[in-house]
């Protein structure tokens, strides 16, 4: 996950009051073993984020790919915090919550550090695989926080339009095809790269945003595609 805030670490250590993740995560930090930065937040507040330190990486041997921030540190604005504890909320919503459909259960998730395929610049924000009694869904994520003009996201679908059609897809994960879950911040930007979607192709995507699903549930019918607007379910 990179970097984690106190609500998501009691989500993942099953912690049960926020008494008990603040004590664990001061202790954490203290021992060296975590970093920790404040965020500004919109109220004018500051948000605790917590990473994996030096030690703490070596300790759990895994790779030291958490922001470059000193312990401590005030951040006024980061973006890739916002970005990457967004893609945390849907990470935490698919492994940590029961799916509520009927024999569907959460199969794996996968980070990317690099692009997915030698063919195509592209590094996706996740992949998941949600097993059902009939099939394997599969679905590479993109979080969208407006930050990127739309000729960048063309290229992306342009991007993922290949990956489908190459057959590197089938070969690299085993499974015959995939969707892109896109989540963006707002209706509005939603909205925008639906159409600059639409005009590349009708599959493939599927649209939804943070808002709808904190409040509705990621498999509820909070999804649309390129040229429906009428939200779905995913299964």
């Amino acid at each position: 996950m990179r970097i984690i805030d106190r609500e998501q670490a009691k989500r993942v250590a099953g912690f049960g009051s926020t008494t008990q993740v603040n004590a664990r995560l001061l202790l954490l930090t203290r021992a060296g073993l975590l970093r920790r930065f404040f965020l500004g937040t919109k109220s004018g507040g500051l948000k605790a984020i917590y990473s994996l330190s030096k030690a703490g990486a070596a300790l759990v041997q895994v790779p030291l790919r958490g922001p470059k921030r000193r312990n401590g540190e005030l951040v006024v604005a980061d973006f890739f915090a916002a970005h990457q504890l967004a893609i945390n909320e849907i990470y935490c919503e698919l492994k940590y919550r029961p799916i509520p459909i009927h024999g569907t259960a959460f199969g794996k998730w996968i980070s990317f550090h690099e692009p997915v395929d030698r063919a195509v610049r592209l590094i996706p924000d996740g992949y998941f695989e949600a097993r059902t009694p009939e099939k394997v869904m599969c679905a590479f994520l993109e979080v969208d926080l407006g930050n990127e003009s739309l000729s960048v996201w063309r290229k992306k679908v342009e991007s993922y339009i290949q990956f489908a059609v190459s057959g590197s897809f089938e070969k690299q994960f085993g499974q015959p095809q995939f969707r892109v879950l896109v989540v963006t911040n707002t209706e509005r930007r939603m909205q925008s790269l639906q159409v600059a979607t639409r005009a590349l192709t009708d599959k493939i995507f599927w649209f939804s945003t943070l808002d709808s699903i904190a409040h509705t549930g990621f498999w509820s019918s909070v999804w649309v595609r390129p040229k429906n607007a009428e939200p779905q379910p995913l299964l």
